[in-house]
């Protein structure tokens, strides 16, 4: 996700800004990472909650599981989180080399290619671009006798760019305008942009939106859809906007967290080639945001006053601004990696499950105690492993499942979801036909587990056959406890562009029930890896991996895809669920 990266926070009582006694787990906006959302998993797997109790986890039974291995896992594993894949970023020699291993592996008996032109790969044209030190982002605001005064923000210390390129340029001064949150929410009341013409114009909002104890306003405090950089970014551009500037909010502001930025930004901006041409959009250092609101009706502080109180106003701001960007740009081709597996029901076999994991990271980035490496062991090398075994699996069974499997292994997640987004325009089967998906982003490495959280399991059917198969094998359904503020989880991986297709779709992590270790010990043990190690070179081989605990994971989800693939009725979503009339037009039209 794509832009997200998971966070705490300590939780504290919208009126009195006191913190509460337990912390909380937020999205943070970044620019790259999905979001980016896997990484989040780990995370929002903190569930300990209500359902029957299974304390001892059985034994899968199905021989297909029971091919998987601990021993074949870790092989997969050490091969793509290599140095010398040099941490597979979108475009690169290592994601190239990545991508033939995973052909090398899936040319077997049974697994047929469903790529371009009869083979496994299906080629995605892409483009880069990465600003340099030249990129001009100036300030102007006028003194006394009209003189006007120009100040020059710099480029990493002071602003960050979410998107580059030649579509970003802004020659000629247009003025500012703050719009609070930069939010309309009908349902809510609600419009930031209230009376407000922003046309030609540059906006300026807060992170986040509106303080709420209410659950339906705002969803009570658990952040929506409208506190994405993303949603409001689209907002702006669809009210005239000539581009936008983000601003931290207080809370977000921890210690570490421009350096955090920094990192975050210093990859490579990838799009789709055919991508709409995006526009300015600026994440401004808290510091560096005051200069915007001078000789305005309101500063900065003033602005933060408001927003600690919920009664935050919009209002023009008496400056304006320019930016000339100075990019290095490249236009090159990546991959999907794909093959398929026939059912064997007459009547069921045109229909398809497409199991789905990412296996590009970020490359080589800013260097950590000299390691530039990002090597993305957990963050998808793992989860990739599980995918090869499952299909391994399925191609050895003595006569396949009644519905047809599509194996997909994607590329760009880190980019914003890319190789998804690029399957979904040019699907290999029909996506009328594409019955669910399955998604593995992350996998057990720590211990094995007695809980599982399915994420997207109250969304569709998905979650009844989860909970049938957990109670076979003597595993618990854990949920995110309502302490817990768990923001848009489903929206952070590959499988909210398959829902948004309207595919009902499921990503299935571990909780954090381990025997021998209690809750607490679990939780500081995910909370210590998503600090230090997420997204930083330490996510390499040389962390501590219990592969036991992934092969438990992975013959969990053979066993879950298998009894999806033999369910004679297809996988529904449940009234009310935002993707569901996608699905219905889907099949109306017979895409």
């Amino acid at each position: 996700m794509n832009r997200y990266k998971i966070s705490l926070k300590r939780v504290s009582d919208p009126e009195t800004m006191m913190p509460l006694s337990l912390d909380a787990i937020y999205l943070f906006p970044f620019r790259r990472s999905s979001m980016g959302w896997r990484e989040g998993a780990f995370l929002l797997a903190l569930a300990v909650l209500s359902a029957p109790v299974f304390p001892h986890p059985q034994p899968v039974s199905s021989a297909g599981a029971g091919i998987i291995s601990a021993d074949s896992i870790e092989k997969h594993v050490r091969v793509l989180g290599h140095d010398s894949l040099r941490g597979r970023a979108t475009g690169s020699p290592g994601e190239r080399k990545a991508a033939e291993y995973l052909v090398g592996r899936l040319a077997s008996p049974g697994l047929n290619p469903r790529g371009d032109h009869h083979s496994y790969f299906q080629a995605i044209p892409m483009h880069g671009s990465t600003p340099t030190a030249e990129c001009e982002l100036r300030l102007f605001f006028h003194g006394a006798a009209s003189r006007v005064t120009v100040y020059d923000f710099e480029l990493g210390e002071e602003y960050l760019l979410y998107r580059t390129g030649a579509q970003t340029f802004i020659p000629i001064p247009v003025p500012l305008v703050f719009v609070g949150y930069g939010i309309v929410a009908p349902e809510f009341d609600y419009n930031d942009y209230q009376s407000l013409n922003v046309e030609g114009k540059i906006v300026v909002f807060l992170s986040g939106e509106p303080g709420s104890t209410n659950p339906e306003y705002f969803g009570g405090g658990n952040l929506t859809i409208y506190a994405s950089p993303e949603a409001k970014q689209r907002l702006a551009v669809s009210r005239g906007a000539l581009g936008s500037i983000l601003i931290p909010a207080p809370e977000e502001q921890r210690e570490g967290y421009w350096a955090r930025m920094q990192k975050e930004f210093s990859f490579e901006d990838v799009q789709l080639a055919y991508a709409s041409a995006g526009n300015l959009s600026v994440l401004i250092h808290p510091e560096a945001a005051e200069k915007l609101f001078q000789q305005a009706p309101y500063s900065l502080q003033e602005v933060w006053e408001m927003h600690r109180r919920r009664r935050l106003k919009s209002f023009a701001l008496e400056v304006n601004l320019s930016f000339k960007g100075d990019f290095i740009q490249r236009d090159f081709i990546a991959h999907n990696v794909l093959a398929g597996l026939e059912g064997r029901d007459p009547h069921l076999k045109d229909s398809y499950l497409i199991l789905t994991a990412h296996y590009d990271h970020l490359g080589i980035g800013p260097a950590v105690d000299g390691d530039s490496i990002y090597n993305g062991v957990f963050d998808n090398a793992a989860g990739v492993a599980a995918l090869l075994e499952i299909a391994r699996a399925f191609a050895a069974l003595p006569q396949p499942p009644k519905r047809s499997l599509i194996f997909l292994f994607v590329t760009g997640e880190e980019k914003g979801l890319l190789g998804s987004r690029y399957y979904l325009d040019h699907p290999a089967v029909p996506l009328s036909k594409t019955v669910a998906n399955v998604n593995i982003d992350g996998l057990a490495m720590f211990e094995n587990f007695s809980s599982i959280v399915g994420i997207g399991a109250e969304l569709s059917t998905l979650g009844k056959t989860l909970e049938q198969v957990a109670r076979k094998a003597g595993l618990r359904i854990s949920a995110i406890p309502p302490e817990f503020a768990a923001t848009e989880s489903f929206a952070r991986s590959d499988q909210v562009a398959f829902a948004g297709a309207g595919i009902p779709s499921i990503l299935v992590m571990d909780g954090i029930d381990y025997p021998g270790a209690s809750r607490e010990e679990g939780l500081k043990r995910l909370i210590t890896w998503n600090e230090t190690v997420y997204h930083t070179p330490f996510d390499d081989l040389r962390q501590p991996m219990n592969f036991a605990a992934a092969e438990q994971h992975a013959r969990f989800l053979f066993e879950f895809i298998h009894a999806l693939a033999e369910e004679n009725s297809e996988p529904e979503w449940y009234p009310g669920a935002p993707y569901r009339h996608i699905r219905l037009r889907n099949r109306a039209e017979k895409r």
